[in-house]
């Protein structure tokens, strides 16, 4: 069975919305990456008899998306105030304007509490993202071209050049919440491995999920290993959690946040199954040959040219690869002397 595009080649203009369900419009707005664009959700909403709307992500914090949202308000809200912003994980391009956004409609942020602490501590001091630290660890991963780690290390603002606020206070969401958004309920649904507490909403009533970075229609999410968790077992934790959507009806109208609305869920998550079951296989296949670091698989699991911000991302994709079949007991890994793990088929 293939994925079904339910509203075809369409896609909401800029400044504009398109209804996807009823009271769920989806709007897009531009990112300076490879991956050049985000969805974003407008739930009509009320709350204590004020009509109005939840907003799910934000987009990065600059002034094109700032402007962007603004003609969404002007344009799209029917005169209404937004009453709330969900969002559904740390990632700059979903948490970015999340401050400017609160501020701007006196409204609470709703979040994960790890992602919320992650996002603090990130756009004070970047984690996982550059600096020091992420060059280092890096290094300790194969990656020494003296360009690319420069390059690295001068990132060390990374995080917080779009984030560069984050609310001070939040409202919790955890796995199995309920919460009521215009009268139905949206059921959160906890993720780990793409980010530490990702949460998606699914509301049984209108028979739609935001899967947010979760499921992604055309390409497989990015799970990595990063410095500030070194040893981390990322893709176990994103293989486990997409087993949590199993149980959701087939006919699902999921809403990623990157690509179209699709329904046909469980043969997407079969095919992220497949697609990492096949990686892990290449893996195992190359470090029985000879020790490999995760550098040495970067040209295994990824056919393509990389620029520097594709290479962060496949540099711990490509640790997590790897420490998914050290933790399953199927691979060794041993430091050289040169300071960099190396893992081998047991």
């Amino acid at each position: 069975m293939e994925l079904n595009y339910v509203l075809g080649e369409a896609l909401p203009a800029p400044g504009a919305t398109l209804e996807v369900a009823p009271g769920v419009r989806w709007l897009r707005m531009a990112l300076p990456f490879a991956l050049d664009h985000i969805n974003l959700w407008l739930l009509r909403d009320r709350q204590a008899g004020v009509e109005g709307w939840t907003i799910v992500d934000c987009g990065i914090s600059n002034d094109a998306t700032r402007a962007a949202w603004e003609q969404i308000f002007s344009e799209q809200l029917e005169g209404l105030p937004v009453l709330r912003v969900i969002v559904t994980h740390m990632h700059p391009d979903h948490i970015g304007l999340a401050h400017w956004l609160t501020e701007r409609w006196g409204c609470r942020l709703w979040i994960s509490a790890t992602d919320f602490g992650m996002a603090r501590l990130s756009s004070q001091s970047t984690t996982g993202f550059g600096g020091e630290r992420s060059a280092a660890f890096f290094a300790s991963h194969g990656l020494t071209d003296p360009d690319a780690m420069a390059k690295v290390r001068g990132r060390a603002n990374y995080y917080a050049g779009m984030v560069p606020r984050v609310p001070e206070s939040f409202r919790r969401l955890t796995d199995g919440l309920a919460v009521e958004i215009g009268g139905r309920s949206w059921r959160c649904i906890v993720g780990h491995g793409h980010a530490p507490e990702h949460i998606a909403l699914h509301c049984e009533a209108l028979g739609v999920l935001i899967s947010g970075d979760m499921v992604l229609p055309r390409i497989s999410t990015n799970v990595s290993v990063h410095d500030i968790e070194p040893e981390a077992d990322s893709l176990a934790l994103f293989l486990g959690s997409l087993r949590r959507f199993d149980a959701l009806p087939a006919d699902t109208l999921v809403l990623p946040s990157h690509g179209r609305p699709f329904t046909g869920l469980h043969t997407r998550t079969r095919q992220l199954h497949e697609h990492h079951d096949e990686r892990l296989a290449d893996v195992r296949a190359a470090c029985t040959e000879r020790a490999c670091h995760a550098a040495d698989l970067l040209p295994v699991l990824f056919k393509r040219k990389l620029d520097l911000h594709q290479t962060t991302f496949a540099i711990g994709e490509s640790i997590a690869h790897l420490h998914a079949l050290w933790h399953a007991g199927k691979l060794e890994r041993q430091a050289g002397s040169d300071g960099v793990w190396r893992f081998r088929t047991l």
